[in-house]
């Protein structure tokens, strides 16, 4: 997934950038109130990690304008604000779920992985790509011969490809997705990775194929 962290707190923001990328998923860090609503109305999310108490513009308030938007992805509050009052405070201006201070990796795990099962569109949680199953809430891909093996970055650039379906995906939207908007990207990593999943692909109903100049495509193979 591509997650969105927004959280003033710099020691912290690095530990879950750290925890969030080893389990596989792009980060986007913003410590600015102001400058989280705006990329968040620009860019959207596959899913947000919202602090409460932050500078310029208070958590609640990106929350209730992203939700005025229609912006439906899930989000997480986190903060050390555990009273009752505040929990209810963020779950009624649209918050998913809530995770107070201080916590456990592995709880902030569970909880991103409970709410990537929740159908927050049309979408089934399996899918079926040519000879392909893509279970969205285990993030795993299975053939005939059962699961495939794929490493956390060919798995976020299936997915990339997954949430695309039909369109051409150039280099550099498939590197931020990978890796997060504005990281420095290395086209022939992308191109690496590409590679690798193409090979990993071949034989089960589906094709990476490469459009010079504009990027890339899949499409199921006709039988």
């Amino acid at each position: 997934m591509r997650i969105v962290l927004v959280e003033d707190n710099a020691i912290l923001a690095r530990a879950l950038i750290q925890a969030l990328q080893d389990a596989g998923h792009a980060v986007d860090w913003l410590d600015d109130g102001q400058e989280a609503d705006q990329f968040l109305a620009q860019t959207g999310a596959d899913l947000v990690i919202l602090d409460v108490n932050l500078p310029m513009l208070g958590g609640l308030e990106i929350l209730r304008k992203l939700r005025a938007r229609g912006q439906n992805f899930p989000v997480l509050i986190l903060t050390a604000q555990g009273q009752v009052d505040d929990r209810v405070a963020g779950l009624d201006a649209g918050a998913d779920d809530y995770l107070v201070k201080p916590f456990e990796m592995a709880e902030l795990h569970a909880r991103l992985r409970a709410l990537a099962r929740r159908p927050s569109d049309a979408r089934a949680t399996v899918e079926i790509f040519g000879g392909v199953s893509y279970d969205r809430s285990a993030r795993s891909l299975s053939t005939e011969a059962g699961i495939m093996s794929l490493s956390r970055r060919e798995l976020a650039l299936f997915e990339a490809f997954a949430d695309n379906p039909g369109r051409v995906l150039s280099k550099e939207q498939l590197g931020e997705r990978i890796y997060g908007v504005g990281s420095d990207i290395d086209a022939n990593a992308v191109e690496l990775l590409v590679s690798r999943l193409r090979r990993k692909l071949d034989g089960n109903g589906l094709t990476i194929r490469t459009l010079r100049g504009l990027g890339y495509l899949v499409q199921i193979d006709e039988t």
